[in-house]
């Protein structure tokens, strides 16, 4: 939870402020002196500094010098006297967040406070970003998100990638099958082997064969030479079947043949050549509805999907998209030579009131047009949204951010969003939350 950190010398002011924000569900710690506060902070603090300008010892000026030296994006707000507010403007010059002249009204600090928190959350959130993508080697660097959706995903595939089963991931177009299957080789034994990846809905019918399991030469008319098929070249690795709805039933027969086997015949050959590699498959619609529709093989079907993985879409983890949109625009602006571009309150409600039927792909490609600085990059494509309709999204996004980053504790929930537990029963309800979505993994 995002801590307030007051300092003033005087006793009386200490408590009154922290009896007033305490009211508000605000943390509040105290201190007498600049020292002590600084014992305190780090550049991982995740909440605000409130400092009195004039004290013994440090002042509030060099306080804030000290503390714009560890972290210059940690907000600091002065309070001070009648008389020094030329002092004020100075250590806002100098990168103070805001100045408050005594007397003040618990109302005017609160105001200050809530702006200082929100975007000292927005900065926590991003250098969180920022690291997952720095730990390449973890699979948090491949696979962004902090919602609960997203953990459990990882905590999956890293307890199915040692193992050398057959994995079927379901998901939406653009949603990251394929990030997901290689998250799911990288992660386990054959990592460095090879990964091969067959878009199968790319393959013309005719060439099925050839693609699949090779050829040697002279097989049929054009084959001037040998070829290694996608299947023995994946040997020891991994083969990705992207779109496996899309194999003709012909080419379904001859794959789970070579699956049951373990080995292949090149195309014009009668030799066997023995291949062990893991098969990984994606598909987008129910291949159960597909069985019984007759397109695709049930004993297939079964020797594909010995374990499955579902991706959320991105309206189902509307709390990643934030994150995710700064770490796709930080990297255009890097690939284009550009300065990132922040962005908006307007823009970020349009990202969170759209139905992204593209998934990460689509916002992939809005976060690009955004940092070159081109017109619809985050207005939203579909059907135009009320003043009520995008309200009511933009408070039921509040809601899901309040209960992941409080992990589903609902006291920490009302005093975050300063809601009472009526209040805010009723509005969980309305939008369909749970607490229980919202918990650690493994907790009730």
């Amino acid at each position: 939870m995002q801590q307030i950190l007051f300092i003033d010398d005087e006793a009386p002011i200490r408590e009154a402020v922290q009896q007033w924000l305490e009211l508000s569900g605000l943390a509040v710690r105290t201190c007498a002196r600049a020292e002590e506060a600084l014992a305190l902070l780090d550049a991982d603090f995740s909440g605000v500094v409130v400092s009195d300008v004039r004290m013994p010892g440090m002042d509030g000026l060099a306080l804030l010098e000290r503390v714009r030296a560890l972290d210059a994006e940690l907000p600091v707000i002065m309070v001070t006297g009648h008389g020094d507010v030329p002092m004020a403007v100075a250590a806002l010059q100098q990168g103070a967040y805001d100045f408050i002249e005594k007397p003040f009204t618990p109302e005017r600090l609160l105001g200050s406070l809530q702006r200082a928190l929100d975007k000292r959350r927005l900065v926590c959130e991003n250098r969180a970003l920022r690291r997952q993508v720095a730990q390449r080697g973890c699979i948090e660097g491949r696979l962004l998100g902090v919602s609960r959706a997203m953990e459990e995903l990882r905590r999956q595939i890293l307890e199915l990638a040692p193992t050398s089963v057959s994995v079927l991931i379901r998901g939406e177009t653009g949603s990251g099958k394929e990030c997901v299957a290689r998250c799911l080789h990288a992660f386990g034994p054959r990592a460095d082997k090879a990964f091969v990846a067959v878009n199968c809905a790319a393959i013309p019918e005719q060439l099925f064969e050839s693609e699949l399991f090779g050829h040697e030469s002279g097989a049929f008319t054009g084959a001037q030479g040998k070829r290694i098929g996608r299947i023995e070249h994946a040997a020891g690795g991994t083969l990705f079947l992207d779109e496996v709805e899309s194999l003709p039933l012909a080419q379904q027969a001859k794959l789970l043949r070579v699956l049951q086997e373990k080995s292949l015949e090149r195309l014009g050959s009668n030799r066997s050549i023995a291949v062990d590699l893991r098969v990984i498959s994606a598909v987008k619609p129910d291949l159960v509805a597909e069985v019984r529709a007759g397109r695709f093989r049930e004993d297939l079907l079964y020797r594909l999907n010995v374990a499955e993985l579902h991706i959320p879409s991105l309206r189902e983890r509307h709390e990643d998209i934030p994150l995710l949109f700064e770490h796709f625009a930080q990297a255009a602006a890097e690939r284009h030579g550009r300065e990132a571009r922040p962005l908006g309150a307007a823009e970020l409600t349009g990202l969170l009131t759209r139905d992204w039927p593209g998934n990460v792909r689509e916002l992939a490609n809005a976060a690009e047009r955004h940092a070159l600085g081109l017109g619809g990059g985050t207005g939203a494509a579909a059907a135009p949204q009320s003043l009520g309709e995008q309200l009511e999204a933009f408070e039921a996004q509040c809601l899901r951010q309040a209960l992941q980053q409080c992990r589903g504790n609902i006291a920490e929930v009302m005093a975050l969003l300063q809601l009472p537990r009526r209040t805010l029963n009723e509005k969980m309800q309305r939008h369909g939350l749970s607490r229980g979505d919202f918990l650690p993994a493994g907790e009730e």
